[in-house]
């Protein structure tokens, strides 16, 4: 079904692997694929959380592909460079907790794609940069707008000025990355069963009324807050949790 990336299940887990040698690079047809594969786990009712990673050892994402560029400066292929915006959009649109495991080298638009995830782990090895100013170009994939709002503006102004790259060390420090791994991709793996104990019900809702409530004044953040509090309390896990903690056993929940 799918030529340029993986996709399989652990349990409640789904795995997404970037699979385009050498380096990952997002190619019309890697774009197009993980619109589809993100599509498909959306309406999986047995996907809680999303582990998103490159295949290998040395990129998760390297960028975009180089060799397309051409065409589309020309406009010969006005869909599949809409296609490329369209995925980094679908990531972070995507209603389940997502997390990216930086495998290796993540530039461009490789580090704007975990940039639309919603947790970021990285290897020892890994490489974080926004290079595009040096093709002439700048960062289109949602860099200019996601990396401000998570590092502050001017941070994001001087990695993007400059096009340097930085290390798994230093994207911790500035907050880009949540951790650094130990374990390789299993500490990611590990966080995500943890969070698949949970209920989709409260999941999504926390996922929505934080990226909503970022785009909204701090009043209309709360009265979102407020509207998803309620309708949660609709909901059976709720009514399954609170009998579990009554019973003193942990819940079980069908996330209805």
């Amino acid at each position: 079904m799918y030529t340029v990336i993986e996709m399989e299940k652990l349990e409640n887990v789904a795995i997404v692997t970037i699979d385009n040698p050498p380096m990952n690079v997002l190619s019309n047809q890697v774009a197009e694929e993980l619109c589809e594969v993100f599509a498909e786990l959306e309406n999986s009712d047995d996907v809680v959380s999303v582990v998103l990673t490159g295949k290998g050892e040395r990129a998760f994402m390297a960028g975009a592909d180089i060799k397309e560029f051409p065409a589309m400066i020309e406009g010969n292929q006005p869909d599949q460079r809409s296609k490329k915006g369209e995925v980094y959009h679908v990531v972070h649109a995507f209603p389940k907790p997502t997390i990216a495991y930086l495998n290796g080298h993540t530039l461009g638009g490789g580090l704007e794609l975990a940039l639309a995830c919603d947790i970021r782990i990285a290897s020892k090895m890994a490489q974080l940069g926004l290079p595009e100013v040096k093709l002439g170009l700048f960062p289109g994939g949602g860099g200019t707008q996601r990396l401000p709002r998570l590092i502050g503006e001017a941070k994001a102004k001087e990695l993007m000025f400059t096009g340097n790259s930085i290390t798994a060390e230093e994207a911790l420090h500035l907050g880009i990355v949540n951790k650094i791994a130990e374990n390789g991709i299993e500490d990611a793996l590990k966080m995500a069963a943890k969070i698949g104990r949970h209920s989709l019900q409260s999941l999504t809702r926390i996922k929505e009324a934080v990226n909503e409530g970022q785009e909204k004044t701090l009043t209309e953040g709360l009265a979102l807050e407020a509207k998803l509090f309620k309708e949660v309390f609709e909901t059976e896990d709720v009514k399954e949790g609170i009998r579990a903690f009554m019973e003193k056993r942990h819940p079980i929940f069908s996330h209805r």
